[in-house]
Formats: C-alpha cells, sequence, structure tokens
C-alpha cells in the first residue's frame, strides 16, 4: 500500500513538472516572437502577443522623475511609425514564474540601439494563449 501510494505520488509530481516547463517553453516562445516582431516592425504579428489591456509601465526612464504608462494602441503606433522598434535584440528569459493563469518573466533584450532588462507580466486566456500584459523596462 505505501508503495503504491509512493508511486502515485511521484508519478503526479513529475506530471506537475512536466506540466510547468511546457507552460515556461509557450512564456518563452511569446516573448522572443514579441522581441522579434517588434525589431521588424510588424504590428500585425506583434498585436496577436498583446492583450488588450497590454501597457508599458516606465518608471523614471530617460531622464524623467515620474512613471509614464503607454498603453496598447500607442505602442502599436510607436512601431508601426518606426519611431521604437527596428533593432535586433538577443532575447534572454532569465526566470519565469508561473502563478495559474498568470506569469513573470523576468527578461534581458539586448540590442545595438539599446538594452532593457524587463519585468513582463503574462496572462493566459479562455483559449490557453499566454499573452503579455504589462512591461515594466529599466534601461541596463
Amino acid at each position: 500500500m505505501k508503495k503504491s501510494i509512493l508511486i502515485m505520488l511521484i508519478t503526479m509530481i513529475g506530471t506537475m513538472s512536466y506540466a510547468q516547463k511546457n507552460e515556461e517553453k509557450a512564456i518563452e516562445k511569446v516573448i522572443t516572437n514579441f522581441a522579434k516582431a517588434a525589431d521588424n516592425n510588424n504590428v500585425t504579428e506583434l498585436a496577436t502577443y498583446l492583450d488588450e489591456n497590454y501597457r508599458i509601465v516606465m518608471n523614471r526612464l530617460f531622464g524623467s522623475e515620474s512613471v509614464s504608462i503607454i498603453n496598447k494602441t500607442d505602442y502599436l503606433a510607436k512601431i508601426e511609425s518606426k519611431e521604437w522598434g527596428g533593432d535586433k535584440r538577443k532575447v534572454e528569459v532569465h526566470s519565469i514564474v508561473v502563478n495559474g493563469n498568470t506569469a513573470s518573466a523576468h527578461v534581458s533584450l539586448q540590442g545595438e540601439k539599446a538594452t532593457f532588462i524587463s519585468i513582463f507580466t503574462l496572462i493566459k486566456n479562455a483559449d490557453g494563449e499566454w499573452l503579455l500584459v504589462s512591461d515594466t523596462p529599466i534601461i541596463g
């Protein structure tokens, strides 16, 4: 009886670990594809990785003493006009924490123009897709 319970427990832990790794891979793919779409100024593709509530929260960036928030519409307009984007960045995901249908990721995006270190927040929608809902960057 004890052996059966132990085997069942080990199986459950293994299954949960496998599911966690799959979620992390899916999140990493969204972040990498998001960065690539922004680098290519591909607004149509970029929008597919963003939740409707997406925003960038910039705390004292570019010499500012305040917090600035850029919503999805304004962000996509800056990408489309090529005011932002157009870099070729190396994406490095340092860590991912999954908490049910929400996740956060600590990511470095190193490009020729600038290097950003960001905390991304993602949500899993009703279709099981991970979408970015916020980006809180600093210049590294």
